[in-house]
């Protein structure tokens, strides 16, 4: 069984999804098998990240953003790719770093996330973008 999914971004940061997912997870009636997560674009990410403390989202966003900053920024000058923008090339590069791919056991009809973890899109544009996200349950 598949399905996809449409996350609206509005810039960069994370962007949960969670309650998304499990509805359609518990709707599968699938008891045991393999959530597989697939995001079809090369600018942005997912993630499994903590959702109960906003400021964890906030950190990573932040962290990035220092660790991949704009080519506006002296210390990327050595890019090349800017055809869309001082953001574009670092957005592949984060990508890149970050998984764009999720695999999440599915035991007794539900995604065996722990306790505060919550799946995410990780925006790396900053302009708007709706983003698909592939979902296969096996």
């Amino acid at each position: 069984m598949h399905r996809r999914f449409e996350i609206a971004t509005s810039g960069p940061g994370l962007y949960e999804f969670t309650r998304d997912v499990a509805a359609w997870v518990a709707g599968a009636d699938a008891e045991e098998a393999l959530l597989t997560l697939f995001i079809r674009h090369t600018s942005a990410s997912l993630a499994i990240q903590e959702n109960a403390d906003p400021e964890v989202r906030t950190d990573l966003k932040e962290f990035f953003h220092r660790l991949v900053p704009p080519t506006t920024d002296p210390s990327m000058s050595y890019l090349t790719h800017t055809y869309e923008g001082p953001d574009d090339m670092p957005a592949h590069i984060k990508s890149a770093l970050l998984p764009v791919s999720l695999q999440i056991p599915v035991i007794s009809g539900r995604m065996a996330l722990g306790t505060w973890q919550g799946i995410y899109l990780f925006e790396h544009r900053s302009r708007a973008h709706r983003r698909e996200v592939m979902a296969l349950l096996r």
